[in-house]
């Protein structure tokens, strides 16, 4: 038998938490929520709460990144939003979606990382002015839900 597939979540913008404990319990698959401040965890064997600090207790800038890449591997889905972790779970291959259900894939890494690159330099000329993200509705929740059934399937979950 296979060994379980873990979820990690990059907890601390992450609003699809609630979703994946639902599909994890469903699969039976793991679930760590990362951050760098504790967050609310059902009561489950399968979920576990990880909080990463710099040592001193203190947060410490992309430590839970760091965690979750470090653990990242071919039976892992990554839950992140964040283009650089994206890229480097990836390279650990694992499976990685974005919160909308969008996966990151080779194919599209790429393209993500030069729009990224190009939309800081923008935000950098605006002084401060600009939108952000458009809201996170119940498409992008219904299409999450969705990506991520399809992944743990396909993972043989």
């Amino acid at each position: 038998m296979a060994e379980p597939v873990t979820i990690l979540i990059d907890a601390d913008a992450c609003p699809v938490k609630e979703e994946v404990y639902r599909v994890a319990e469903r699969y039976g698959a793991q679930v760590r929520v990362v951050s760098n401040s504790p967050f609310r965890v059902p009561v489950s064997e399968r979920v576990k709460r990880v909080v990463v600090s710099d040592g001193t207790g203190g947060p410490k800038f992309d430590a839970a990144d760091d965690w979750i890449a470090e653990n990242a591997g071919p039976r892992s889905v990554v839950i992140t939003a964040d283009i650089l972790l994206a890229e480097r779970c990836l390279k650990a291959g694992a499976t990685v979606l974005r919160h909308d259900g969008k996966p990151f894939d080779a194919a599209s890494i790429g393209s993500a990382l030069a729009t990224r690159a190009i939309m800081e330099d923008l935000r950098a000329g605006m002084d401060g002015v600009g939108g952000g993200p458009p809201p996170f509705g119940k498409a992008d929740r219904s299409r999450f839900l969705q990506a991520l059934d399809r992944v743990l399937v396909g993972m043989g979950n």
